[in-house]
């Protein structure tokens, strides 16, 4: 986790020394997860997320991204909608802390600098590391922790964004991340537990999701650019 956040950190300076437009602000709104425990709903935020995103405006179609988020997810079979996973009465608490880069693509131009609002629908993906907390189920229905742990998603992030005045953008997002393991609730522990078939519960077939929703602000820095291909 250190050298990823290293690699982002350096890439930011790099951004900052050589571009012409570029973002820094902000992001606060909620997640929630979905696996083998609790509601079966995509987007339902029930815990908060924060960080902060910075942005170098390529051009006026797309911006290499960068953010470090940070949040805490939670399941509780007792707010299925499922009986089977009432009947069963599992919940777990988990906290994530993600460092993620990638390409936002606005569906038209967004000129930042034209002097009138502006505002589009965006697209963001990449390659996300998120460090996060190992859980094993203990005895009949207490999922606890037992080690640090670290993996990658992709996110999937969808939003729109308007210019504020001059200076300022702001957007909402929803954004799924499909992650590469299935032990964000404690259902398939890893490392040391990997190998015990009795603790593991639900379906060890399909990796687990968290979702991001929520709105970022922004402000603006740099002269106004005269983009070239890239």
């Amino acid at each position: 986790m250190r050298y990823f956040l290293s690699i982002f950190l350096i890439t930011s300076c790099i951004f900052l020394g050589n571009s012409q437009t570029y973002e820094v602000g902000g992001f606060l709104g909620g997640t929630n997860y979905i696996g083998d425990i609790g509601k079966t709903n995509y987007i339902s935020p029930n815990n908060l997320v924060f960080g902060g995103i910075f942005k170098w405006n390529r051009s006026a179609r797309h911006s290499f991204r960068g953010s470090i988020m940070y949040g805490e997810i939670k399941g509780d079979d007792s707010e299925s909608s499922e009986e089977r996973r009432k009947q069963r009465g599992y919940s777990f608490n988990n906290s994530i802390l993600e460092a993620s880069v990638g390409l936002e693509y606005t569906f038209w131009e967004f000129n930042i600098h034209s002097g009138y609002p502006e505002g589009t629908p965006y697209l963001y993906t990449g390659l996300t590391y998120f460090g996060y907390n190992a859980l094993y189920k203990r005895g009949n229905d207490q999922i606890v922790e037992y080690d640090n742990a670290g993996s990658i998603a992709i996110p999937m992030v969808i939003g729109y964004k308007a210019t504020v005045g001059s200076r300022f953008v702001i957007g909402f997002e929803i954004g799924a991340r499909y992650t590469f393991t299935d032990n964000l609730d404690g259902s398939n522990p890893t490392g040391g537990l990997a190998d015990e078939e009795t603790l593991k519960f639900g379906n060890i077939n399909s990796d687990d999701w968290y979702v991001f929703t929520g709105v970022s602000l922004t402000v603006m820095f740099g002269r106004k650019p005269c983009y070239c291909n890239f």
